[in-house]
């Protein structure tokens, strides 16, 4: 129920009562850092505080950020004030709260603030209220995924109100939401036409913080000074690419005029951060219509280590998009040949994979949806595999192409779309497109789809496509376009492939990152690489988020391609089951892209052994990763999986990549396991060992393996 606070019921919120429990967020289980909006010491000041970050409003005489604070490090991340937002309505730009008359910004004291006044220019507070967090999408939840996930997330979600005298009926709402138990933070705005005229909402910046350097550097230029990482800010507008790193382009780090007192010789510190997308809107709200911003996320760090800051952006990833623990074990058949394909769906039933893809290049388009024939046929096909308890999807390419000059993307002058020709998302054939995708997966009865080239971030100056009307709108209407595909399938449970990161906006998973040529390196070769982009993708995503591929037949006819593939498959059995035991020992997912998953019994066997283990140890090899020893071809290399809220608490994979028999002794962390004291090992074979953890939570385990052999151990509290 939503609770509406008046401004006299600011009082009557509770004290926060500020207990240090000492207890480590990412190995105890939730429930000790609950959200929660509370009273803060000055008169007209509010708090979000969940025990791991704390964020401070003045009220009064406007609504501002004053305080931001790290709780564990016990440090502010902020050295100054700014406006909650910022807006460009009908032409004229408009900040949206704030407070003026600080004389200092390289570092905020409470005692200044009573001081400070309000912008007379801005959008004003007028109202707040508090409610628990909603969800953005719904989750149909058809599939295996990791235990004890909330959806939606626990925590409180808190809206303030602000207006404009002279703007009347343009009501902005700026949304907050504090999540439980991890230091994350996120804030859009919703922009309400209560008017009886249009507004032109032509850009916003939903976010601004004065942030605190990382590093204080006397000389050098904007090009190479070094922004801030104790915070990591992400949003779901984002695209083109398999990195959030890469794809994003909303976090703007820039260099604050106001900051005079930075010790950079030229005050060219970026520490001025800002949420914002890089053109438009351009988004035109007619009287009774409300638009919503993105959602910038605001992870706060606590420490410097790599592994640390990896463990808390994939925690983050689990409470905001659950929907990627999904991890189904697929095929990807290169043909569309109905008998083909019930053969395969056979086999998978057989050795316990759960889906098949029909992939690239196997003949299926959904772009054929229109005919009834068509989805007839393909109807039949899958309820085939839905007899067997198989899912089944299919690939579909939407950029990357040229559908004709009338529909294609028509960049600005000097520019060209990231892959060098592309559709426009809003043309006439675009917006055609994505209705025959919907229809195909609908009508099939379709659970999966792989979608290649998804709206990449291209603009277009058409003012004849219907979806929208020229380059300030663009970009916008188009990654809504596209993000909206995903979140209908989100509802219907229909799994997404996607090569980029839609994950926020209900995308299941993407490359894992290989280069595609590599799969016609000689067999050893990729065995080796692929293990090396499992080790390196995991930084930043959990197993369950990335793809590998494993070309059963060949994949590109390159080179000494011959060397590459694993037809026929029980003649190079050694190098599938490689593919087989790293794939599954991480717990990723791999593309078998072929047209059968084995041969022989012997080579069904292997696959089936494989299967068979991953599914006996699913959430913890579905867990995050302690990045142990990178592949590099000359020793052990191994990985360790570790979830603290699991009996299977922590799970070590050790390969042995070279030509002769392998012993050495390797440090085993396992605090990030929850583990202490004793310990109980169970090897491949089944037994077990106790050992006691020293301090530091660690042990020493010696382990021996053979020529191009690997093996695992599972670890529990004794």
């Amino acid at each position: 129920m939503d609770l509406q606070l008046a401004w006299n019921d600011l009082d009557d919120l509770p004290d926060r009562e500020v207990v240090n429990m000492g207890l480590d967020w990412l190995i105890h289980d939730g429930g000790q850092w609950e959200a929660g909006a509370f009273k803060g010491k000055l008169k007209g000041e509010m708090v979000l505080d969940n025990g791991l970050i704390r964020r401070h409003f003045s009220l009064y005489p406007d609504g501002a950020t004053i305080e931001y604070q790290n709780v564990t490090r016990g440090e502010s991340l902020i050295r100054s004030i700014r406006p909650e937002a910022m807006i460009s309505v009908n032409g004229t730009c408009y900040t949206i709260g704030g407070l003026r008359g600080l004389q200092e910004h390289g570092y905020l004291l409470r005692k200044w603030i009573p001081y400070l006044t309000a912008d007379p220019g801005a959008f004003h507070l007028y109202g707040f209220s508090t409610n628990s967090i909603k969800e953005r999408l719904k989750w149909k939840k058809v599939r295996h995924h990791a235990p004890g996930l909330a959806w939606p997330p626990r925590g409180i979600e808190l809206v303030f109100n602000y207006n404009r005298d002279s703007i009347p009926g343009l009501d902005i709402e700026v949304h907050y939401e504090l999540h439980d138990d991890i230091p994350l933070l996120s804030k859009w705005l919703v922009i309400n036409n209560n008017g009886s005229g249009p507004f032109i909402i032509d850009s916003f910046t939903s976010e601004i913080l004065a942030i605190v350097e990382s590093t204080s550097v006397p000389q050098g230029d904007a090009t190479i000074a070094r922004v801030p990482r104790m915070i990591h800010v992400e949003s779901d507008y984002i695209f083109s690419a398999m990195s959030p790193e890469v794809g994003n382009v909303t976090t703007c780090w820039d260099v604050d005029p106001l900051y005079t007192s930075q010790v950079a010789y030229h005050g060219d510190s970026k520490v001025l951060l800002e949420s914002k997308p890089p053109i438009g809107p351009g988004r035109e709200l007619q009287p009774g219509d409300s638009f919503h911003t993105f959602r910038t996320y605001e992870l706060v760090h606590d420490d410097w280590d790599r592994q640390r800051r990896a463990l808390a952006k994939c925690r983050m990833y689990r409470m905001i998009a659950p929907w990627v623990t999904e991890n189904p074990v697929f095929m990807h058949v290169t043909t569309a040949d109905p008998a083909n394909v019930r053969q395969v769906i056979d086999q998978c039933a057989a050795v316990g994979f759960e889906m098949v893809i029909l992939s690239f290049g196997s003949g299926l388009n959904m772009e054929w949806a229109g005919e009834p024939e068509y989805i007839e046929e393909y109807k039949e096909l899958f309820d085939y595999a839905h007899s067997k308890g198989i899912e089944i999807g299919g690939y579909s390419l939407f950029s990357s192409r040229s559908v004709g000059p009338v529909d294609d993307v028509i960049p600005p002058a000097g520019e060209r779309p990231t892959f060098g020709s592309a559709p426009c998302l809003c043309s006439s054939w675009g917006i055609r497109y994505l209705g025959l995708v919907r229809k195909f997966l609908q009508e099939t009865g379709c659970d999966f789809l792989e979608h290649d080239g998804p709206y990449p971030g291209d603009t277009c100056i058409s003012s004849d496509h219907p979806g929208h009307s020229g380059l300030h709108d663009s970009q916008w209407n188009q990654w809504q376009a596209q993000a909206g595909l995903y979140r209908w399938c989100r509802e219907r449970g229909i799994y997404v492939n996607q090569p980029d990161w839609y994950f926020l906006s209900g995308g299941s998973k993407t490359g894992m990152g290989y280069k595609e040529v590599n799969w016609s390196l000689p067999r050893e070769r990729q065995v080796l690489l692929a293990r090396q982009n499992i080790h390196d993708g995991t930084w930043e995503k959990l197993p369950t988020m990335g793809w590998m591929l494993t070309p059963l037949s060949v994949y590109h006819r390159v080179g000494n391609w011959k060397a590459s593939t694993l037809e026929p498959l029980s003649e190079h059995v050694e190098w599938y089951e490689a593919h087989l035991a790293q794939n599954f020992l991480s717990g990723v997912q791999s593309c078998y892209r072929g047209k059968r998953l084995f041969d022989s019994p012997t080579v069904k066997k292997v696959v089936e052994k494989w299967v068979q283990l991953y599914k006996h140890h699913r959430d913890i090899l579905d867990s995050e990763i302690i990045h142990l020893r990178r592949p590099d071809g000359r020793n052990l290399d191994c990985i360790l999986h570790v979830n603290s809220r699991l009996e299977e608490k922590a799970f070590l994979a050790v390969f042995n990549p070279t030509s002769a028999r392998a012993t050495s002794t390797i440090e085993i962390p396992l605090y990030y396991a929850g583990l202490s004291g004793n310990v109980c090992i169970v090897n491949e074979k089944g037994e077990c060992m106790v050992r006691e953890l020293d301090e530091a939570r660690r042990l020493w385990l010696e382990i021996a393996i053979e020529a191009k052999d690997r093996t695992w151990y599972v670890f529990k509290q004794a």
